[in-house]
């Protein structure tokens, strides 16, 4: 196909189908030559040239030869093996030549462009043959500047992969697709050293369809049509969604919108829920601990009052005195089924030879150590890797990677007569420094509400004097629970994710002393619980059928309050049961699955991300505790190590608006370092690839301005949070002013940042999009940690109504940051956040609050809203913010720097 060889904005989806290769060379003849005469006898060799084919099954005509006095028998037999064969798995592709030929796969790549060398896609193996045919089809997001894809057909070996031939697609001809669709196209392979082809007549066959990103669907606008996003669970109608704003919020600390939003109490809600759970508490986590209480503040819910009452009058028991580890065990003693599903760190460890905490303290050894002797489980899941990957990698995921995963399952009230499964799930662990209020205090409460609880990892090892003294690290999260069909696909999720971990159990236990628990299914068959609404299929998932979905709906159809929810994953066929293989490509369409090589991977955070995004008309607001994105255009160190598109998509979404002269505005809140030291070699790193996504960011934004006087800060922004207090006073004996160690320098002046640990996305005050997964590699990937997210709307509501639960949820958020004054003083501004004025409102309180934050004379903050300490130019260059290039009172340069780390273990 002709080029003009210009790199070109690819901005959209490809539909791309990658059918066939003819003409490949044997790249590893030799080597597999020599494999079979080392590993195979000579007659043995002569025994299988001489026979057909295996089959892993016998034909029905290979009974005829038998007896008719076997006939019952062989009836029998034959049924048994119709049922075998519909339960066995489709093999793996395979020429079953006997002379040896490539294992080939292909790889799409964006090159020719500033954008070079980014992979896109890559097909499953083919085994042995000279014209594989893979019939891989992919829906690629495409946020690239680039002259051409190229198709990188590689022969995969134990060691590496060996490159066969490039085939081009040039980038007008991808831009050409939308409106003349490529039905069926060979492309020719050439040598990496361009002299002609690897064999003659040496092509791959493709089609392709691209969609501009402006043509993108809408996952929630026109809600009687919308489908939602492509992923593996569908868009569930009728749910009940309930938003919270970190752990507990006291009466009175935040408003909300009277009459339209109340901010919850998670904590409390989910402690009401566990208590009055009958059947069933599941729980999934990357930490889970034991010691953790869930009531600490006075003044609970009546439900909350009402159910600490029962509990009280039934078992003479305080429910205020409970730390979590004692709530489950009392549950399980009542005879519900509690399960806990809790990361594995490999790096800890209790027995008899050796004892460590952990490089992540999870205390997942200490969580499994307290329920030992109970009838609660708990299962320990290493991040196991699929056994389709290389070895090197299986060493990588199972090492450096997580279950990120935070979810609660318990069945609640339906009706006076039935019950139903309602999940919790977001950014909150149930474990130690995770309690908060919108308030964020450092010093007050800390030998009261949190006492026991007072967590700074910034200072290094936990002193229980300096954590009395404080300052603690203030934690604020997004959280939610889900009512209706969309929390069953949560249940699925754990269930899948369990019967993943037993069986693997299984396999380590096997011959190695009495394991036979293993063998036990613990999950419930709520199928078989009939006042308990659940699918009718065994599974956990709500069915697809309009009437299995409206039996499990929370709110009727025209309640205007009613919810449409979908949730979405990042996870790979290592960590849950049941994925199809790569080859399986109806299975792979029909589940929205990607082909990583030989592994199935879901990606549908990254995806209804990247929709969501594509779909705001007004603005958009992220709370995240990293982001990092967009590796293929920083500035100064191109990397594909964090190829995720949603920084980009942000940056094309507002460089759009702004050609199109539409008011928009896109505010980002991350935390002020990465938790733990900022001066520690990965937080340094992890602050390089930040700087690099902001600078990225910008530029793109810089290039839409036309005429002087604009600046890309009108239109991005980002955000961190932090408080200052008034420290108690100094105890006798304790170092005063000689100590300038960063806990005593923040001590002294009264001052800390608040850790943003949110994962969430409100878009025009319509769409949410709340989970685990945190904007980076790691949790959009799919391949490495395991993440759950929910993206909800209410379809009664839109942004011009301003009445919804989304709109109300953003409002109480910025309350909580910007403080109750500002809300109050400019109502009219801050409900439009696309608006000139509001940005420069959210700006000038972000500037004010820095400088009271940063300088030695303090005062008092309005809310806890900081402009981010970097100075951004109007062509978009990012650099450091003069008199703050470090971090106050904790040091570490802002910008950050790299280093000889791995890069994707902080990316």
């Amino acid at each position: 196909m002709h080029s003009s060889g210009e790199a070109l904005l690819l901005h959209g989806d490809l539909e791309l189908t990658i059918h066939e290769a003819r003409g490949l060379p044997n790249m590893d003849g030799l080597s597999t030559l020599l494999r079979r005469l080392c590993l195979c006898p000579p007659g043995q060799m002569a025994a299988r040239r001489g026979r057909p084919p295996r089959r892993s099954l016998p034909d029905a005509a290979d009974d005829d030869a038998e007896s008719s006095a076997h006939h019952h028998h062989r009836s029998h037999h034959e049924h048994h093996l119709r049922r075998r064969r519909r339960r066995k798995r489709q093999p793996q592709p395979h020429g079953h030549r006997m002379v040896p030929a490539s294992d080939a796969y292909a790889k799409v790549v964006a090159a020719g462009g500033p954008h070079d060398g980014t992979a896109l896609a890559r097909t499953f193996v083919f085994r042995n043959s000279e014209s594989p045919t893979w019939e891989a089809s992919f829906l690629l997001p495409l946020a690239h500047r680039a002259a051409r894809l190229d198709f990188h057909v590689k022969d995969a070996d134990p060691f590496g992969a060996d490159l066969i031939g490039v085939a081009s697609l040039p980038a007008d001809a991808v831009l050409s697709a939308s409106n003349n669709p490529i039905r069926s196209a060979w492309l020719d392979l050439a040598r990496p050293d361009g002299r002609g082809p690897p064999r003659p007549g040496s092509a791959i066959r493709i089609s392709a369809t691209f969609i501009p990103a402006a043509m993108t669907a809408s996952p929630w606008r026109r809600s009687a049509s919308a489908t939602g996003v492509p992923a593996y669970f569908p868009l569930r109608r009728g749910c009940d969604v309930r938003l919270y704003q970190d752990a507990h919020v006291a009466a009175g600390e935040v408003e909300g919108v009277p009459g339209v939003f109340e901010p919850g109490r998670c904590w409390e809600d989910l402690c009401v829920a566990v208590l009055g759970a009958q059947h069933l508490v599941y729980v999934a986590g990357w930490s889970v601990y034991t010691r953790v209480r869930l009531l600490r503040e006075g003044g609970m819910s009546p439900e909350m009052e009402a159910k600490a009452a029962e509990v009280r009058e039934l078992g003479g028991v305080d429910v205020e005195d409970m730390c979590l580890g004692d709530l489950l065990k009392y549950k399980s003693q009542e005879g519900v089924r509690v399960l806990l599903l809790i990361w594995d760190d490999k790096t800890s460890h209790d027995n008899f030879f050796l004892r460590t905490r952990g490089v992540m303290g999870t205390h997942d050894e200490q969580t499994k150590k307290f329920f030992k002797h109970s009838s609660v489980i708990c299962l320990l899941s290493p991040r196991y890797p699929s056994n389709k990957l290389s070895m090197f990698k299986q060493k990588v995921v199972g090492t450096l990677y997580t279950h990120h995963q935070k979810c609660v399952l318990v069945d609640t009230p339906a009706s006076e007569t039935t019950r139903r499964v309602t999940a919790f799930l977001g950014g909150l662990d149930l474990c130690a420094g995770r309690y908060d209020t919108p308030g964020h205090t450092l010093f007050r409460g800390l030998s009261t509400v949190f006492h026991g609880d007072v967590y700074n990892p910034t200072f290094g090892v936990r002193d229980r004097a300096r954590d009395e003294r404080g300052p603690r690290q203030p934690w604020h999260d997004m959280h939610c629970r889900l009512d209706g069909p969309a929390a069953y696909d949560v249940l699925e999720n754990f269930e899948r994710r369990w019967r993943k971990t037993k069986k693997l159990h299984m396999r380590e236990a096997l011959g190695i002393g009495n394991k036979k628990h293993w063998k036990d299914d613990a999950l419930l068959k709520l199928h078989r619980i009939p006042w308990i609404l659940s699918p009718s299929g065994h599974g956990g998932a709500a069915g697809e059928n309009d009437n299995e979905q409206r039996a499990l709906q929370v709110l009727p159809e025209h309640d205007p309050e009613r919810w449409h929810a979908q949730v979405f994953r990042s996870v790979d066929a290592g960590s849950v049961k049941g994925f199809p293989r790569p080859w399986e490509k109806e299975d792979m369409m029909r589940h929205h699955l990607v082909i990583e090589k030989n592994l199935a991977v879901e990606q549908s955070i990254q995806a209804a991300y990247i929709a969501a995004i594509r779909s705001a008309e007004r603005f958009i607001y992220i709370e995240n505790q990293y982001f990092i994105g967009g590796s293929y255009a920083w500035p100064s160190y191109r990397h594909p190590g964090a190829g995720n598109l949603v920084p980009m998509e942000v940056a094309l979404k507002v460089a759009g608006k702004i050609r199109a002269g539409e008011p928009f505005a896109a505010y980002v809140v991350v935390p002020m370092w990465p938790e733990g030291d900022p001066r520690s070699p990965p937080a340094q790193e992890i602050l390089f690839w930040q700087s690099q996504t902001m600078e990225m960011m910008y530029r793109v934004v810089a290039t839409a301005i036309d005429g002087p006087g604009r600046h890309p800060q009108e239109f991005l922004n980002f955000y961190c949070l932090g408080n200052r207090e008034p420290p108690p006073p100094p105890e006798e004996g304790v170092a005063g002013g000689d100590d300038t160690s960063p806990a005593a320098m923040a001590r002294r002046h009264g001052r800390f940042m608040v850790y943003v640990h949110s994962k969430g996305m409100v878009v025009d005050d319509e769409y949410v999009l709340l989970g685990s997964a945190n904007i980076n590699q790691r949790s959009l990937a799919g391949s490495r940690d395991t993440e759950i997210a929910v993206g909800a709307y209410q379809p009664g509501h839109h942004h011009h109504s301003g009445g919804g639960k989304v709109f109300g949820y953003r409002m109480s958020l910025w309350e909580e940051h910007l403080g109750k004054e500002v809300v109050r003083e400019m109502p009219e501004a801050v409900r439009r956040p696309e608006s000139r004025e509001c940005v420069a409102l959210v700006n000038g309180v972000a500037r004010e609050n820095w400088e009271r934050y940063a300088g030695r004379g303090g005062g008092a903050m309005r809310g806890h809203l900081m402009r981010y300490p970097v100075l951004v130019g109007a062509d978009g260059s990012v650099g450091a913010l003069p008199g703050h290039e470090t971090f106050p009172d904790v040091g570490g340069r802002v910008l950050g720097s790299p280093n000889n780390l791995p890069d994707y273990l902080t990316m």
